[in-house]
């Protein structure tokens, strides 16, 4: 029921998913069921009637409360008990469903998470991995909005998290991690950022240094490519939003230059947003998939089958392993 084209990108984006996973597979749809159910049988006589035969692995999960976009995370958590959001987090708590993705309200998506999935041990906060596109391969960066101001242990927690993540589900061999700074040497950077350095130059993982915001696009610093980069939410959020609007811009730079929009299509098409699906809320025990707001029916489509690689790379197991790891010197 979330997302700024809800309900009808969700079921939509269920249907298209069902069409690319192995016959095995199935999506619950949570929220009103008389709402999802009248989509439903509009898609089904409409643009996608073709897909048809996998509404048979729909099934429809009644949830009263409807989350606002608007609302506050706190108000969410406890106002709306019967949110298609509590709903379906608790179906993975009882061990009726292996994921949970929405495009709904991000900040009450954490909150509903942490408190119905529960914190790894030792974890303070769930921290939002982001997949970037870059001229290399795409790389993780988080967090990219749960938290705003991040200590230094914090920040190497969403290293390890972000380190098995980029295992798991990118099938990256011992991962490379960089701290995203004003300067590659280790003496930049604020006191929190100064102090993350050393840690991680001694937490055992494999970690390459500071990197800077213009080795993003590339994927690699002066000291080679990486795989996982970490910063605080504030820092991770404001990089994301201006990422998002560098393919926008240009497109629209070459169309008024009269460049064929195929071309262009071609040329940008791994930019786009829709492409990765979600982003994963890292650290809580279970997989809980953020989708962006705008989210159509293209992107829930690949965020379902993010949270269904997730699952069957066994990722929140690998998370568990790598966060009950003793540091190595």
């Amino acid at each position: 029921m979330g997302g700024d084209f809800a309900p009808a990108a969700p079921v939509a984006g269920a249907l298209l998913a069902l069409s690319e996973l192995d016959p095995d597979h199935r999506v619950q749809l949570v929220g009103r069921e008389s709402v999802l159910r009248e989509h439903l049988t509009a898609h089904l006589g409409g643009e996608y009637a073709a897909l048809a035969a996998h509404a048979a692995r729909l099934d429809l999960i009644d949830a009263d409360d409807v989350i606002a976009m608007d609302d506050k995370p706190a108000a969410a958590l406890r106002g709306k008990p019967n949110s298609s959001m509590h709903v379906g987090l608790r179906l993975q708590v009882a061990g009726q469903s292996d994921a949970f993705v929405s495009a709904g309200n991000t900040g009450a998506q954490m909150a509903v998470s942490t408190i119905i999935l529960r914190l790894h041990e030792g974890v303070q906060r769930p921290a939002i991995a982001t997949i970037f596109p870059t001229a290399h391969q795409p790389i993780v960066v988080l967090d990219s909005g749960a938290n705003v101001d991040c200590s230094a242990a914090e920040l190497v927690q969403f290293a390890r998290l972000g380190t098995a993540y980029a295992e798991s589900v990118l099938g990256r061999q011992n991962a490379r991690v960089g701290l995203l700074n004003i300067g590659e040497e280790a003496e930049k950077g604020n006191a929190v950022a100064k102090e993350t350095h050393a840690l991680l130059s001694s937490s055992g993982l494999n970690f390459i240094g500071n990197v800077e915001g213009r080795d993003l696009p590339r994927g690699q610093s002066d000291r080679g490519p990486f795989d996982v980069v970490v910063c605080d939410g504030f820092t991770g959020n404001v990089v994301l939003k201006f990422y998002e609007a560098v393919a926008p811009m240009m497109i629209a730079l070459l169309k008024q230059q009269g460049v064929d929009e195929k071309v262009i299509g071609a040329a940008f098409r791994h930019l786009d947003y829709s492409a990765y699906g979600g982003a994963p809320l890292l650290g809580v025990k279970g997989i809980s998939i953020i989708a962006h707001g705008k989210s159509s029916a293209r992107a829930l489509k690949n965020a379902v089958k993010v949270a269904a690689q997730a699952a069957a790379s066994r990722l929140d197991a690998h998370i568990g392993e790598r966060l009950g790891e003793p540091a190595r010197s």
